[in-house]
């Protein structure tokens, strides 16, 4: 009986957010300058950090392959923050007609005159083609770890 109350309570929040949500926009535009200082503060804390992680994984001498992919995600994540950074200051360097959103922001368009500004713009914002593998190779580097684990278990059940 207690159980089945726990059961209940437990899928109690579950319920109530599929039963009353509403849309919910993923897109968080920053309002005024204090917006993108702190974001791009972040950027740079997450980059020092990425490094730290780095230095510490090298001076650490861990082996495994997943080690290496960790590595490879620590430096592809560093990249990211670097391309993100500098895409968001060329994109306050750009004036407000240079990008067209007729259909919305997730339709921008980069109107020309192709100027360096625009170009250099252009080209961060092709970011997740860093941050998509960045991502799978830290999928690779935690299944790695996993199956150490599993098999580490394993051997010290026989």
């Amino acid at each position: 009986m207690i159980s089945a109350c726990l059961r209940i309570l437990a899928l109690t929040p579950l319920v109530t957010v599929m039963l009353f949500c509403q849309d919910a926009w993923a897109l968080q535009t920053h309002g005024g300058i204090e917006g993108v200082v702190v974001h791009q503060v972040a950027h740079i804390q997450y980059l020092g950090a990425l490094g730290y992680l780095l230095w510490d994984i090298r001076r650490s001498g861990f082996a495994g392959v997943g080690w290496l992919y960790l590595q490879r995600f620590c430096w592809l994540m560093m990249i990211w923050n670097g391309l993100a950074f500098i895409g968001h200051l060329a994109q306050m360097n750009l004036p407000e007609e240079a990008v067209s959103t007729e259909d919305g922001y997730l339709s921008a368009l980069l109107l020309p005159p192709v100027s360096f500004d625009r170009w250099v713009y252009y080209v961060t914002a092709l970011d997740h083609l860093v941050i998509t593998p960045a991502l799978f190779v830290l999928f690779l580097a935690m299944r790695s770890f996993s199956r150490a684990a599993v098999s580490e278990k394993m051997e010290e059940g026989r």
